[in-house]
């Protein structure tokens, strides 16, 4: 059964986004150590860089970073995707995007998203598409207490995760003060409720 906006849910945690006229069908899975060499690449990017608190650099980080995002899983507590593209058929390609939710441990009723997109797949509108995907799946997991927001924070400069928000349903709740040194400048608080 799809869901609106041609996200099907899958049993073994990867989401499909079908291809529309000017952008490609995406694919959405858990992420795997195959990925490590396309994780430290992306990570090279200085726009990727520049945003991210944890930035990978060796092969060594990225196999951590995959470990640790597929323990939250096993936990509940975090989902990661690895976003790919993916051909008319679903085939996946190319890695072209990250979309993370975390902060579901417990009985959150809350999470908080993060999401990146690799510089060659920027202005296809992959984020917004990747991002409703993996919000849409996240709101409809099975949970002792239902997921309520999701929430998406970003620095103010940073404008394009501004536009990425509001394309993705989240709405602007208000702007954060600098919490220095890990965030130096203010920052927008997107909120999406659930349904």
């Amino acid at each position: 059964m799809a869901r609106p906006g041609g996200e099907s849910p899958r049993v073994d945690g990867t989401v499909t986004v079908q291809p529309t006229a000017g952008a490609p069908g995406l694919l959405l899975r858990p992420w795997t150590e195959q990925d490590i060499p396309a994780l430290v690449a992306a990570h090279r990017d200085p726009v990727i860089r520049r945003w991210l608190r944890h930035p990978v650099t060796t092969e060594q980080e990225a196999r951590q970073v995959i470990k640790t995002r597929q323990a939250d899983r096993r936990a509940g507590s975090g989902f990661s995707f690895a976003v790919l593209a993916a051909g008319a058929d679903g085939t996946a390609s190319d890695l072209v995007g990250s979309v993370v939710i975390r902060g579901l441990g417990g009985q959150a009723v809350s999470g908080e998203v993060g999401y990146w997109v690799v510089s060659h797949a920027r202005g296809q509108g992959i984020a917004p598409r990747a991002l409703n995907a993996a919000c849409e799946w996240a709101f409809g997991l099975p949970r002792l207490q239902p997921l309520q927001r999701l929430e998406l924070i970003h620095a103010v400069s940073n404008q394009a995760s501004c536009r990425v928000a509001d394309k993705a349903g989240f709405a602007l709740s208000a702007v954060m003060p600098p919490l220095p040194p890990q965030f130096p400048e203010d920052g927008h608080l997107h909120i999406r409720p659930a349904g």
